[in-house]
C-alpha cells in the first residue's frame, strides 16, 4: 500500500482498516433469548471452527492491539464476551481453549454474583463472583470493565459518569492483581463526553458498537455475533464489517 508524502519529508500514513472486533454476550441455553444475546457452546464452537479454518485466531482486544501497534495482527480478530456471565467460566471457555482463542471479559464490578436485572424481558442470567472472574483471569482471559452497573453513560450524571468509569477500574484492579487496560460502553452507547471520561480514567482503550465518528483507540466498533451466524453469514459480516466502518485513526 502506497503512503502519501506532505510537502515536506515526514511521510503521512493513512488510517488502519478497522480491526475486527466480535461481540459476545452469554453461551448456554438459548431457548429464551428476547435480546439475542445467548449462543450455545455448540455454535460457537461451530463458529470459532469457522474462523481457525479461515486462518484467522480469536484473541484479546489487548493482544490484537498490541499485534496491530507492531504489523503483526492479520489473522487476528478479538473476541469479547459482554456482561461477565456466569456461564462464560463453565460453557464458554472450554470451547475457547478447545480453538486456541484468547478473549476479553466485561464484567461489572457493582453485580458480582447478581444478575442481568438491566433487562427487563429477562429472563434472568446469574453474573460471575469475584472468584469466577479470578478463575477467567487465571486463564489467561483479559478482563475489562463494563462500568460498575450497566447504566447508559450517555444519559448519567457527572458524579455517576465518573463512579462507573474510575471506580469500576480501581475495583477490578483489586479484584485481579492486574491493571485494567479496556472499557465496554453499556448498550453500546456513547458520546464524546462518555469517551473523555473513559480516556481520562486511564483506560487504553473502549469498545462500542457503532461509534460512527466517534470511532478510535476510545470507541472501537464491534460486530455482533449470535446464534444465527452460522458460516455463511460469518463470511458475509467479516467481508462487510470493513466496508462499513470508519478507518480507525491512533490504533
Amino acid at each position: 500500500m502506497s503512503v502519501p508524502v506532505d510537502s515536506g519529508t515526514r511521510a503521512v500514513r493513512s488510517p488502519a482498516p478497522v480491526p475486527w472486533v466480535a461481540m459476545y454476550h452469554s453461551v448456554g441455553d438459548c431457548s429464551d433469548d428476547p435480546y439475542r444475546i445467548t449462543v450455545t457452546p455448540d455454535r460457537l464452537d461451530r463458529q470459532l471452527a469457522w474462523m481457525r479454518r479461515r486462518g484467522l485466531r480469536g484473541v484479546s482486544v489487548a493482544e490484537l492491539l498490541a499485534a496491530r501497534e507492531r504489523g503483526e495482527d492479520r489473522g487476528l480478530v478479538g473476541l469479547t464476551f459482554d456482561d461477565g456471565y456466569g456461564d462464560f467460566v463453565d460453557a464458554a471457555l472450554p470451547v475457547l481453549r478447545r480453538h486456541d482463542c484468547g478473549a476479553t471479559l466485561f464484567v461489572l464490578p457493582g453485580r458480582l454474583g447478581g444478575h442481568n436485572a438491566w433487562d427487563p424481558l429477562g429472563p434472568r442470567k446469574p453474573l460471575l463472583t469475584a472468584d469466577g472472574i479470578r478463575a477467567a483471569a487465571g486463564q489467561g482471559v483479559e478482563i475489562g470493565s463494563h462500568g460498575l452497573t450497566h447504566l447508559d453513560l450517555t444519559k448519567a450524571d457527572d458524579i455517576t459518569l465518573k463512579a462507573e468509569v474510575v471506580e469500576s477500574r480501581v475495583a477490578l484492579a483489586e479484584l485481579t492483581g492486574t491493571p485494567v487496560a479496556g472499557f465496554c460502553y453499556p448498550y453500546g452507547t456513547v458520546d464524546r463526553r462518555a469517551v473523555d471520561a473513559v480516556r481520562d480514567a486511564g483506560y487504553a482503550y473502549a469498545c462500542a458498537i457503532d461509534p460512527g465518528p466517534l470511532t478510535g483507540p476510545h470507541a472501537l466498533p464491534r460486530l455482533h455475533i449470535g446464534q444465527h451466524d452460522t458460516a455463511v453469514r460469518l463470511l458475509l459480516k467479516y467481508k462487510l464489517h470493513r466496508l462499513r466502518r470508519r478507518p480507525v485513526e491512533g490504533v
